[in-house]
């Protein structure tokens, strides 16, 4: 009967030792959860580190931390070469412009004297694609300072029905030549959120020169309750590939050759950098882009609907 005690004892003893190990596992499984994640949201130095000496679990550990070395380097060699490549657009847009601008000095001059049918014909072409290099090396200047920096950002209270008004003015005979009349939905009270004004113009004015390309010669606009604002045009010619990458850098479609790509790119970091979110969808060969930004306290005119 004694040795049925003592097993019963040595059984327990396994049994609370094996507890005690699960246990210390499953801290340090945590420990190292913990520790990767935060290590992945913050550029930190420091490795992860565990409270356990089991070996497995050491292994497991130094694995991470090797990882986490080459992770931090290869960011680092990202962040020099995107600083690197911001600064070297920005210089090359800047240098572009002096020759640049001189060109289309000698063309206004050559505007003036007397050419042949064919002469013009050819300095329209040139004309035509030196605009079309300016507009690039403008919008390649405008790209790179909004990527390297968020401090020219001026957030204050905005009214988004005015800025929504005042782009669609600005782009009303653009959209009238070709053939585009806006039909537009907005609340009679103000909406108001944190933003930057002059940003939020280029928004808007980017994406209403998107429709101007890829409309099939409509164009609806909704600024609703919430905030929301959505574009939305039939575009034939696009599909949803083209949709997928409509706010990638330099993307552009043949339909939209004397584009530079760079206008709904600009726009989504824009969007970002105030802290919304912006996306384009594609269904029945409809083109939908929608905006969402922050939501602001509201003030006295404008009716507490949905809040983001």
């Amino acid at each position: 009967m004694l040795w049925l005690v003592v097993i019963c004892a040595f059984l327990v003893i396994i049994v609370g030792v094996l507890l005690v190990k699960i246990y210390m596992l499953h801290q340090t499984a945590d420990e190292i959860r913990h520790g990767m994640t935060e290590r992945l949201e913050h550029d930190t130095n420091t490795l992860i580190s565990i409270s356990t000496n089991d070996s497995t679990m050491s292994k497991l550990a130094d694995s991470i931390n090797k990882e986490l070395r080459l992770l931090r380097s290869e960011r680092r060699r990202f962040q020099s070469g995107d600083h690197e490549l911001k600064e070297a657009v920005t210089n090359m847009s800047h240098d572009l412009r002096t020759p640049l601008t001189a060109i289309c000095g000698y063309l206004d001059l050559l505007e003036k004297e007397e050419k042949s049918e064919t002469v013009a014909r050819y300095l329209s072409f040139i004309e035509n694609r030196t605009q079309a290099l300016k507009q690039l090396t403008q919008e390649l200047l405008r790209y790179s300072v909004i990527a390297s920096t968020t401090e020219n950002l001026h957030l204050e209270d905005v009214n988004l029905n005015r800025v929504l008004e005042e782009s669609i003015a600005a782009y009303y005979a653009a959209l009238k030549k070709r053939g585009i009349t806006p039909t537009i939905k907005m609340p009679e009270y103000k909406i108001v959120r944190q933003l930057d004004y002059t940003a939020m113009s280029r928004v808007f004015g980017n994406i209403l020169n998107n429709a101007l390309k890829y409309s099939d010669g409509d164009l609806d606009i909704t600024l609703s309750e919430t905030g929301d604002i959505i574009f939305t045009n039939m575009a034939s010619r696009l599909d949803e590939v083209h949709v997928g990458k409509l706010f990638n850098r330099f993307y552009t479609i043949e339909a939209a050759r004397n584009s530079t790509g760079l206008g709904l790119s600009i726009s989504k970091m824009l969007v970002e950098q105030m802290k919304g979110y912006i996306n384009a969808q594609y269904d029945n060969k409809k083109l939908s882009i929608c905006i969402r930004l922050p939501y602001t306290a509201p003030d006295q005119t404008e009716t507490p609907f949905g809040r983001w």
